[in-house]
């Protein structure tokens, strides 16, 4: 993920910016491209909060799992509000970073709600997040995490 997010920041909810190399070193990374306008967008983001909170805010060590935040909102109060109102604790490319035009073409975004999950390179583990976690629950994050290629402390 170092690559992928060279030169940018990322913010958190309290709205610090973070240097992506430390946010996201050793970790599998879910790249969450969505919009609050967007209803399928607002019925999945309740579902992946669970998702991370069980493995990333329950979980004694936490998991090795990050999601990044890419907004589809039409402006940054848009996505400030939909991030705040909705999303986990997780990380967002700030909505002013053209970047985010670039992180589409990657991962041929063409639709939102859309959960890429990637390696700490930047190469795509599944780009069928969303339908893996509501069919498969927090199984999933096992197979993701096995093809990593991350020193893992994962125990569950």
């Amino acid at each position: 993920m170092v690559e992928v997010f060279s030169g940018r920041t990322l913010l958190n909810k309290e709205g610090d910016l973070l240097d992506p190399e430390q946010a996201l070193r050793n970790k599998v990374v879910g790249l969450y491209f969505s919009a609050g306008w967007c209803p399928p967008c607002r019925d999945f983001t309740p579902l992946l909060c669970d998702f991370y909170t069980e493995l990333v805010e329950e979980r004694e060590p936490p998991a090795q799992f990050e999601i990044v935040f890419i907004s589809s909102d039409k402006s940054a109060e848009d996505m400030v509000e939909y991030y705040h109102d909705m999303h986990g604790d997780w990380l967002a490319l700030p909505w002013t970073d053209p970047y985010k035009h670039e992180l589409k073409k990657r991962y041929n975004i063409t639709a939102v709600p859309k959960l890429v999950i990637v390696k700490e390179s930047g190469q795509v583990i599944t780009d069928k997040g969303r339908k893996q976690i509501r069919e498969q629950g927090l199984a999933c994050f096992r197979s993701w995490l096995e093809v990593a290629e991350i020193f893992q402390n994962f125990k569950g």
